[in-house]
């Protein structure tokens, strides 16, 4: 035995990487046949499949310009990671970007700008800007909520996102006064953490449904009942990424944990339906809205992505004669988000943000509707200009879930459906995740929101406004390649926003900040 072992370490440790190249070599020629690469370019072969799989991080690092890249291009990436980590986020020597490309967006500013009081909540609290409407205020809502933020974390569930992402998210929307929606996953304990939660739910009923998999009304109000961190309740009927067909969760990502929260059974692939169980109708739907709302007290809105409007047409007609109706809209932007889906969903099915919502809003407004819903916009608007369009075109508040993601450290890697994401952000690998530092993550989220806030409430007084609801469709101009060249909003989608009733920042403040008055309460 000792002469084997001096033998062996007799030989040079090259003599060993040669024989286990050797090894995979004849395993590649005679024994593999799912690869016709590494059959005919044995080792060679394994090289070209790990390029090609950190392809992303290659091109975005040293390929696509900064301009260039989609989802989110380098310069996106940088001003939300400078944002979140309070470095400067400023950049010189002019733009880079080609302001007469198609969709360019230009913000008109006011020759004097508004100019804040001493006293002005925004000269003391430099990012305050609450939603100038509130959930539920017309359809006189037992709990009217009034977000506080008019940016806020989008619907992303545990399951699809690790738990140190959505806890991280969840105490850096506390430290920034914004809400945090659930995603259709249930509520977990890691969205308990001290910010204001929507809770949202799908065609699976995750967290409510019944052991037949129905939606049980009854544990939605036990919830309800025990979490007063829920302020307001979100039905998704469609998302951007795949509109029109039901969800997907790898049964690598369910954990017993998942599965508990979710009444699912764990290790087994989770199909979401592609339809509700609930409803099929919209006058079955808003019986559901009326229902959930007497029985939780709460504000309920509906989520969807925008193609056909035919049933909306049907929705808004049932709310003119009803004068019921839901208390907010979230509108989803059929380029995709934070979920997987099939490259022809997320190239080709539903809208765009712009294309939706503006044909959305418009079937709303010719119902004199759009006063008593408050818009929820989603779909790359985590950028102060893409913000004031959207505010222009009617929204209230939006929805963030990509750029969120990046705010606590995601780097665009597009391996979110895989379980190996290599930031730890979308995964359920404890090892992965554990390189998330909750509290550090957290304040950069909530930074992030603060450094959005800061510049758009900037953007919004150099447009000569106190607050964004105050836009309309002639301050912003997008390039739209016509023989116009250029056109303002109303003129390119066809309408005139509804102006919000806005009484001014101070009004806001004092039901937020004086006599300490919860903000919710303040204004039933």
């Amino acid at each position: 035995m000792q002469a084997i072992l001096n033998t062996l370490y007799s030989v040079p440790w090259w003599a060993y990487i040669l024989l286990f190249l050797l090894l995979v070599a004849i395993r590649d020629i005679f024994f593999q046949k799912a690869h016709t690469i590494s059959h005919n370019y044995p080792l060679v072969g394994h090289l070209r499949y790990w390029l090609e799989s950190i392809g992303p991080e290659m091109r975005q690092y040293f390929v696509a310009n900064n301009r260039e890249e989609l989802p989110f291009n380098r310069i996106e990436r940088t001003w939300i990671y400078a944002s979140a980590k309070r470095e400067n986020n400023y950049e010189g020597f002019g733009t880079d970007r080609d302001i007469y490309a198609h969709q360019h967006i230009f913000i008109k500013n006011q020759m004097m700008a508004f100019k804040t009081p001493e006293n002005h909540p925004n000269s003391v609290h430099k990012d305050f800007i609450p939603c100038a409407k509130v959930m539920g205020g017309y359809n006189k809502r037992k709990r009217p909520y009034r977000p506080a933020s008019v940016i806020n974390v989008s619907a992303m569930s545990f399951g699809s996102l690790s738990a140190a992402a959505v806890e991280a998210m969840n105490k850096g929307v506390a430290k920034s006064d914004a809400y945090h929606n659930t995603g259709e996953g249930g509520l977990s304990p890691y969205h308990k953490q001290g910010g204001d939660v929507i809770f949202h739910f799908g065609t699976g009923y995750f967290g409510v449904r019944s052991p037949e998999g129905n939606l049980s009304v009854e544990k939605l109000k036990k919830l309800i009942t025990d979490n007063p961190c829920i302020k307001a309740i979100e039905i998704k009927l469609s998302q951007g990424a795949k509109p029109g067909k039901g969800g997907v969760l790898p049964g690598a990502k369910i954990t017993k944990e998942i599965a508990e929260i979710r009444g699912v059974e764990a290790g087994r692939d989770v199909l979401s339906p592609s339809t509700h169980k609930a409803f099929t109708t919209v006058t079955e739907l808003m019986q559901l809205i009326e229902t959930i709302a007497q029985e939780t007290g709460l504000p309920v809105g509906i989520k969807g992505a925008i193609g056909k409007l035919d049933q909306w047409q049907e929705l808004a007609d049932i709310m003119v004669d009803t004068g019921k109706g839901p208390d907010f809209i979230t509108v989803d932007g059929g380029e995709g988000g934070s979920g997987a889906a099939p490259p022809s969903f997320a190239d080709h099915v539903s809208l765009p943000w712009v294309y939706g919502f503006s044909s959305l809003y418009k079937l709303f407004q010719e119902r004199n509707l759009t006063q008593r819903i408050v818009f929820v916009g989603s779909g790359k608007l985590g950028f102060p200009a893409k913000a004031a369009m959207a505010f222009a075109m009617g929204v209230d508040c939006i929805n963030v879930a990509r750029e969120a993601m990046m705010s606590i450290g995601c780097i665009q890697a597009q391996v979110c459906h895989t379980n190996k994401c290599p930031t730890g952000i979308a995964t359920q690998s404890k090892w992965r995740q554990g390189g998330i530092n909750i509290p550090l993550k957290s304040n950069r989220l909530a930074q992030y929101f603060k450094s959005f806030r800061k510049e758009f409430i900037e953007i919004t007084h150099a447009a000569g406004y106190e607050h964004p609801c105050q836009f309309t469709m002639q301050d912003v101009q997008v390039n739209v390649d016509d023989i116009d060249l250029i056109r303002n909003l109303r003129t390119t989608y066809g309408y005139n926003k509804t102006m919000v009733d806005f009484k001014g920042m101070q009004e806001l403040y004092d039901c937020r900040h004086l006599g300490g008055k919860n903000f919710t309460e303040s204004v039933k």
